[in-house]
């Protein structure tokens, strides 16, 4: 279970496909493309029966807290301000936790030995449209949203990627699978969630 990352940034509107040149740049991913290597040296050398997965930004309910998603929903929730790296440009492609968990099943029942499928959305959004949309939404699920929840830009982390996109045509066509729910649903069942469990941000 791999990362979009490996694929390293992303120009224009470009989209990776599973061919495309591993270019890391950070620790973290290059860490990931490592051992994408490694998994396909031992298919090749020893015949182990393996697949990889390179998918996108998964959220969704119970997610660590210092990832975007849950950072937003505790700040809005306790009336803080949003937190959002650089110039908030930063491209990501987001997909819900359980979209992600049944394309793994199925890439383990349906997927070629040696392969690799990316799991992805199709659905790109920059930290800023993320931030305003998961607002527009908490507004719509009636929730007060207090005077301090406005965005505020911090200092952008080493080795930080612009933008990340995935083609997932190979596993849509050969495997049958394709990301069902939509993000809007998604944020609303997502921020639900935290709401009703806020005592899961006191246990990290």
């Amino acid at each position: 279970v791999s990362t979009d990352e490996v694929y390293g940034d992303l120009k224009g509107r470009s989209r990776s496909s599973e061919d495309h040149p591993y270019s890391p740049s950070s620790p973290y991913s290059s860490s990931k493309a490592s051992s994408d290597h490694l998994i396909k040296s031992y298919i090749r050398t020893y015949g182990l029966k393996a697949v990889i997965s390179n998918c996108c930004n998964n959220y969704g309910p119970g997610q660590y807290p210092e990832k975007l998603i849950p950072t937003l929903i505790f700040n809005i929730i306790n009336n803080k301000p949003l937190p959002i790296y650089g110039s908030g440009k930063n491209s990501r492609e987001w997909i819900y936790v359980q979209d992600h968990c049944e394309a793994l099943f199925q890439i383990y029942k349906k997927g070629k030995i040696g392969e690799s499928y990316n799991v992805g959305s199709g659905k790109n959004l920059n930290n800023i449209e993320i931030t305003n949309m998961l607002i527009k939404i908490i507004k719509k699920n009636k929730f007060k949203v207090g005077n301090k929840v406005k965005i505020k830009f911090v200092k952008d982390r080493p080795g930080h990627d612009l933008r990340y996109a995935l083609n997932s045509n190979k596993i849509k066509k050969l495997i049958k699978w394709r990301a069902k729910r939509d993000l809007k649903s998604g944020l609303s069942e997502t921020f639900n969630w935290y709401l009703e469990n806020k005592s899961f941000f006191k246990s990290f």
